[in-house]
């Protein structure tokens, strides 16, 4: 699995860089964004994963959120996947909806036609993509974090719930807390998986901690003004899975705060140092 260099940007000190290979998992070319912090020139460095939301690629967190400042200032390598596969012959949703198909893989492997062959984010995150970072960046992979916006807030709490002592930290921004009691998952996961709900539990964060996954902590911020908090985030499920199964969760309610960049890039810096100190 070559990578190709699609971009290549000098950042407070360190590279920003866009990749491009061919996946075996998805069956199609991938895209990826690393941050290499200056530290690295030196040593392999901590890495942090930052798995983004519906209808987002890997640009829109490494564009956006300003996190290449404290990222340098930390030695903390940033890795950015994409959401979804894509190219020619990827299935779409067949009415362009941005809530399935292309840019809303929902980090998960897909069981049904004609999703089965390509959408297999999972598989792409939990074992393609790190295999292929260790092997080509100086990255230590004995220390990393993971975390995520909205869908791939999701998808961050839920890979960690999955591969106990993978992370030191975990984190998310509004992430969908329980995809099987809102309609972005409910759509996602009968599309993907089918109507069997009991396959659907694997990916809610909710149904994996009643089911006895854990997390040492948590660190979840959630804007108040949100448009999407009462129907499809529903934090207050969070809260009450992690008070019963006491993990210990930090669920901070930020005043006046929406869905967007803007409010990632508010808080990335609290984030990012909490990921470093689980790191250091």
């Amino acid at each position: 699995m070559a990578l190709e260099t699609v971009s290549r940007a000098r950042c407070f000190g360190g590279t920003q860089l866009t990749y491009r290979y061919a996946s075996i998992e998805t069956g199609t070319l991938m895209r990826f964004a690393a941050f290499i912090p200056p530290q690295a020139e030196h040593r392999t460095v901590p890495v942090v994963w930052f798995l983004s939301g519906l209808t987002c690629t890997e640009e829109n967190f490494t564009v956006k959120a300003g996190a290449q400042r404290v990222a340098a200032e930390l030695g903390l390598m940033l890795i950015v996947p994409d959401t979804s596969p894509r190219g020619e012959g990827v299935p779409d949703d067949p009415d362009g909806a941005y809530d399935f198909g292309l840019g809303a893989g929902f980090y998960l492997d897909a069981t049904i036609a004609p999703w089965a062959r390509n959408y297999r984010m999972r598989s792409y995150i939990e074992t393609e993509l790190p295999a292929l970072v260790a092997e080509s960046l100086p990255a230590d992979l004995s220390r990393q974090g993971i975390m995520g916006h909205s869908m791939g807030g999701h998808g961050a709490i839920t890979i960690a719930l999955r591969n106990p002592g993978r992370f030191a930290a975990v984190s998310a921004f509004a992430p969908i807390c329980s995809p099987i009691r809102c309609p972005w998952g409910q759509k996602a996961l009968l599309g993907y998986l089918g109507p069997d709900r009991a396959a659907w539990r694997t990916y809610d964060s909710c149904a994996l901690i009643d089911d006895g996954a854990r997390l040492p902590s948590l660190l979840v911020d959630q804007g108040t003004a949100d448009n999407f908090l009462q129907e499809q985030l529903r934090p207050e499920l969070l809260e009450e899975a992690c008070r019963n199964a006491g993990i210990p969760l930090t669920l901070r309610r930020q005043e006046g705060y929406d869905h967007s960049y803007f409010f990632i890039a508010t808080f990335i810096a609290d984030h990012l140092r909490h990921h470093a100190a689980a790191l250091s």
